[in-house]
């Protein structure tokens, strides 16, 4: 089964289901719709959920939509600062036309 880790203060949203989309850049699992994933607390290493994606999406930073960003982050924030805050996850460059892959998934038992 495919992993994705997330950051400690992301688990509360996902498990309340106010958050539901993520987005991964330098994809080497090959997310694909449809993929049963486990998710993992990236600080501990611990399980904390299983969901199943039910849309991936391939695009840029340059061509993401309104209805994305806001869907993946509530504040409004330039794409400058969007791309810096990636950076700092990523060890590879990242600008506007890094691709990124917009997951929207569901939480199963």
């Amino acid at each position: 089964m495919k992993t994705m880790k997330f950051t400690e203060k992301l688990v509360p949203l996902i498990l309340s289901g106010e958050k539901d989309v993520t987005w991964r850049l330098f994809d080497d699992k090959d997310l694909q719709t449809g993929d049963d994933c486990l998710f993992i607390e990236k600080e501990t290493g611990k399980e904390f959920a299983k969901a199943k994606l039910t849309e991936v999406k391939e695009t840029d930073f340059e061509n993401l939509s309104k209805e994305e960003i806001n869907n993946h982050d509530k504040h409004e924030r330039s794409l400058a600062e969007m791309i810096k805050e990636f950076q700092r996850y990523y060890s590879e460059p990242i600008d506007e036309k890094t691709k990124i892959k917009v997951v929207s998934f569901s939480l199963i038992d």
